[in-house]
């Protein structure tokens, strides 16, 4: 398959998570800001819907899992090969090995799970969010989104943002796989007050593509909340909707929400 050659470029600078910072992420010992995994997700993406299309978006798979960071301004190389009957997919920059995963197109589409599973609850204030803790972020919690209205502007500048070459986005006016994956964060952010934290991997089953002009929501419940080499690591099933009806993509969510720097910082 053709290696897909994008100029990386970090949307979140001013975002409330620091790791997007170049002063902040240095003290974490990176070369500077990370380009955010939702956006690397992004960049993936584009082989799997370049080879299948619409399809893709409305019942495909797929898994990422982000070993190294991606840093603005620089070079992303993303290359694709056939394994069995789907693509195995790897993000490179600066030489190594950023990002790896597969994409696949079922023959049929998985069956939805029930929405009684993300009961329809909303977020806290922004200003009253509590700090994230294995309490505040306990196994069977339920953590849900605020609606985002996708419109076309936003659609539009998102598209500029990753630097996406894809022309059925504008096209069928569709809305990007990078979008509905950062409901998934929205899910986490906006109800617990985080410090610097990193996505670190995700796996996706769509079920159907959203279009430009609707509001996505994203439900979702803590399936996981763990420490492993000092990091907190906080995993999300998560069910992002279209107009609050319509089943867009169920992800398997993984962050550390809080690294083991922050313990001696």
């Amino acid at each position: 398959m053709n290696t897909y050659r994008v100029q990386a470029y970090n949307t979140a600078h001013s975002s409330e998570n620091k790791i997007h910072d170049d002063a902040v992420a240095r003290r974490f010992g990176f070369s500077g800001a990370l380009v955010p995994g939702v956006e690397m997700y992004a960049y993936m993406m584009h082989l799997p819907v370049q080879r299948w299309g619409r399809a893709y978006l409305e019942r495909g798979t797929a898994e990422c899992r982000f070993t190294n960071p991606v840093y603005d301004g620089e070079m992303a190389e993303v290359s694709g090969h056939e394994d069995g009957d789907g693509i195995a997919i790897e993000l490179t920059s600066r030489g190594k090995c950023c990002a790896s995963g597969s994409a696949r197109l079922p023959v049929e589409a998985a069956a939805v799970p029930a929405f009684g599973r993300f009961p329809q609850r909303s977020p806290p204030s922004m200003e009253t969010r509590p700090a994230a803790s294995p309490e505040t972020l306990p196994v069977g919690g339920f953590l849900n989104s605020l609606p985002l209205e996708v419109s076309a502007e936003l659609a539009a500048g998102y598209l500029r943002d990753v630097r996406e070459t894809e022309e059925l986005y504008t096209r069928e006016a569709l809305v990007h796989p990078g979008t509905v994956l950062r409901m998934c964060n929205f899910a986490l952010l906006q109800n617990v007050l985080l410090g610097p934290w990193i996505h670190v991997g995700s796996k996706v089953q769509n079920f159907g593509a959203a279009r430009v002009g609707e509001t996505l929501t994203a439900r979702s419940q803590v399936a996981g909340n763990y420490e492993r080499k000092g990091h907190l690591f906080v995993e999300l099933d998560v069910l992002v909707l279209s107009e609050n009806t319509q089943p867009v993509a169920l992800v398997q969510h993984t962050a550390i929400y809080r690294p083991r720097q922050m313990a001696v910082s």
